[in-house]
């Protein structure tokens, strides 16, 4: 498609909010649409695309790095703030968004930088000044578990893309989501199992250091490789499952239960509630060629999927 953004309209996928911003960024990366990864509605129905600058996973093109707000009443674009070289680093691949808009004079939003490379850890950016800056790089928590494999469709997935031996994936801070309270931060690595949670005050605290973030780290235990995470009003988190073809809801009480199981969900991800339903996609990323010696396995069309649920979305505003 011509287009990065779409928008599903009467069944057919256009650009959003429109051609324009979608064309070649070449000329003005600042005004275009690189290559986005992550588009999350905030608690005032504002949507906010994050945009990793980053074509076919190389190094940020200058100025393609950024955070774009667009008011879904005109579809207009209200807010782009624009990532400094030593926040969107070479190395990074910015994924996922989660905002609190009591914090600050317009909110704040936390995003994972899920590197495979490093550093890995949060961009915390102040919404009103445009202001950011990163946290927890080089945390054992946000980096990948060294010797993780995962297993998925009952196959190890390895990565054959770079030549010479294949290895598994290694990514790092992923899945991202914010407490009912808005006091903890939920994340993931792509490659672990475990969920931890990090103190918001401590993240949104610029002169905080590394060593004062850290300390406020919990492993939370093994809850499965996920790669999207989403929370509730209720106190729940939800995570997908891409080795079981499922999505999971972690309890108050720190236990987990299941919400669906089905072997069409092909390595979920990007969660997301509203009105009552849980959304998340079927990206089928391990049938990629990377992982199957140049061989692309993936069987269109892609799937977005919602399922009834018990839970209402935070709303931090």
């Amino acid at each position: 498609m011509p287009f990065t953004v779409g928008e599903l309209v009467h069944g057919a996928v256009v650009p959003y909010p429109d051609q324009s911003v979608n064309s070649s960024p070449a000329a003005d990366p600042r005004a275009s649409f690189v290559s986005v990864q992550s588009v999350v509605v905030d608690p005032n129905d504002r949507l906010w695309v994050l945009d990793t600058g980053s074509i076919e996973m190389q190094p940020p093109i200058a100025g393609g790095a950024k955070l774009v707000g667009i008011d879904l009443a005109t579809n207009r674009i209200f807010k782009t703030i624009v990532f400094a070289p030593d926040v969107a680093l070479p190395s990074s691949y910015l994924n996922d968004v989660r905002f609190d808009l009591r914090r600050s004079t317009a909110g704040m939003a936390f995003i994972t930088d899920s590197s495979a490379k490093g550093p890995n850890g949060f961009v915390v950016v102040d919404l009103d000044s445009g202001a950011a800056f990163r946290k927890l790089g080089t945390h054992p928590s946000v980096q990948p578990e060294a010797g993780f494999l995962a297993i998925v469709e009952g196959r190890p997935v390895y990565d054959s893309s770079a030549g010479g031996p294949p290895h598994s994936i290694a990514s790092g801070s992923d899945g991202i989501a914010i407490s009912n309270d808005g006091t903890r931060l939920f994340y993931s690595p792509l490659s672990s199992r475990r969920l931890y949670s990090v103190s918001t005050d401590a993240l949104a605290n610029a002169a905080a250091s590394d060593a004062d973030v850290a300390a406020t780290v919990e492993d939370l235990g093994d809850k499965g490789a996920s790669d999207g995470l989403e929370s509730d009003a209720e106190g729940r988190v939800y995570a997908t499952n891409y080795e079981n073809n499922a999505v999971l809801r972690r309890t108050p009480d720190g236990a987990w239960e299941p919400v669906v199981v089905d072997p069409r969900v092909l390595w979920p991800d990007t969660l997301s509630l509203k009105h009552g339903q849980l959304y998340f996609t079927a990206n089928q990323l391990h049938r990629q060629p990377r992982y199957h010696d140049g061989q692309d396995e993936r069987e269109k069309p892609y799937v977005l999927f919602r399922i009834p649920v018990d839970g209402t979305p935070v709303a931090l505003r």
